[in-house]
């Protein structure tokens, strides 16, 4: 089975992952996390959604990935065994004490190691897999012949980053964080320091050291043949909308691989909606080649977040054909659009009259988080969502 990896924050984007084509999660407690920054997930949290997903038959795996410091070792005995109760299906770590721990409490739940142990040769696999490792988590700077050679020499199920942000140093040996704000990245605290546009001195350009993000759309098929088990996504803070995008998109990359229809043209019309959906260009970075210049921003750069997400679909009267969606970037009548979501090939509209919560016609959708209302023929349903239309498969045919 190849399996296709979401980051969820919260709750919300746990549930969306799932509807849009997502097999399993990885998510962060509120302790031992390295997304401190994010809401994260509270005991119960992680329950309700180990319920909700056992219930379409997916998974959840909880980080425990920090480096652990004396004092962070506090409680998660009791953390671990109560993640096991729960039914957890897996947790990522990267500390040998935890790795430990795993064996001496007898968890049932699996041990995956993370990219933070940043594993890159089949010796090391080799050595987690004596641990009891049921799951390597490679590090991002692994190559295409890494891949094939540590799978061939193991035999060991290999998850594999596909997309979003990288790291501008090996993953996991960063530690810029800590050096220039006290905050530390391998227990959760990074500032990017990476992303930062530094100023030398006047009379040289600012420049960073920030590379691109990774986008792995046309090496899927050769990572599926070589035989990568599961393909993960970065993204634990984004939103709704970027991981019903990305997550959709591979669900259909990956399926139409297994079944032999994906053409050059859809991985063109992939590519293009996936580079709409974030702010930063994107690149395969390290499988087909060490990284150049062209993988990097080094001379500044410009991240400019589109309005393409228009609202989020929340009921449709199938009788009178009419929408109800909570807006989130402005549209008006005549507004070009396209729906996607759930069960629902992605599909073309044109606005017709728009409809404020209490019937009014108005000119305009403007209100971010407003009800509105309008016709339309094609049958939605609850959680798909309206976007711009700017890209349509035609164009790469």
């Amino acid at each position: 089975m190849v399996e296709l990896l979401s980051p969820a924050g919260d709750l919300e984007r746990l549930k969306f992952a799932f509807m849009y084509g997502a097999d399993a999660v990885y998510i962060g407690g509120q302790n031992y996390s390295l997304r401190a920054n994010a809401k994260n997930f509270s005991i119960d949290d992680i329950k309700e959604g180990v319920t909700f997903a056992h219930s379409l038959n997916k998974k959840v795996y909880v980080t425990v990935n920090i480096v652990f410091h004396e004092d962070d070792l506090e409680g998660i005995k009791e953390y671990l065994l109560k993640l096991d109760e729960i039914g957890v299906d897996a947790i990522i770590v990267s500390d040998i004490a935890i790795m430990k721990l795993h064996q001496d409490l007898g968890l049932k739940l699996e041990l995956h190691i993370s990219t933070q142990s940043s594993v890159l040769n089949h010796e090391a696999v080799k050595f987690y897999q004596s641990l009891g490792a049921k799951r390597i988590v490679l590090a991002r700077e692994a190559s295409r012949d890494d891949i094939k050679t540590i799978k061939d020499e193991t035999g060991a199920d290999l998850e594999c980053f596909v997309h979003g942000a990288m790291c501008t140093s090996t993953s996991g040996r960063c530690v810029l964080s800590n050096y220039a704000t006290l905050r530390d990245s391998n227990r959760g605290g990074c500032v990017q320091v990476c992303r930062f546009i530094f100023d030398i001195n006047s009379s040289d350009k600012p420049f960073s050291i920030t590379p691109k993000d990774l986008n792995m759309v046309v090496n899927v098929p050769e990572m599926i043949n070589i035989g990568v088990n599961s393909f993960k996504v970065e993204g634990r803070m984004r939103s709704i909308y970027y991981i019903a995008t990305v997550i959709k998109t591979y669900r259909e990359i990956i399926d139409k691989t297994l079944n032999n229809s994906l053409t050059d043209a859809y991985i063109k019309y992939y590519q293009a909606i996936l580079n709409r959906c974030a702010n930063r260009d994107s690149a395969p970075q390290f499988f087909n080649r060490k990284p150049t210049k062209d993988e990097q921003y080094y001379l500044g750069r410009q991240e400019e977040s589109n309005q393409d997400f228009l609202g989020l679909i929340l009921d449709y009267n199938k009788e009178t054909k009419e929408v109800t969606i909570e807006e989130r970037n402005f549209f008006t009548e005549g507004t070009v659009v396209e729906f996607f979501g759930p069960n629902l090939d992605t599909q073309e509209f044109t606005l017709g009259t728009i409809y404020d919560e209490n019937n009014n016609e108005v000119d305009a959708a403007r209100h971010p988080r407003g009800i509105y209302k309008f016709k339309c023929d094609i049958e939605l349903t609850p959680n798909s969502m309206m976007r711009l239309k700017n890209i349509d498969i035609r164009d790469f045919l």
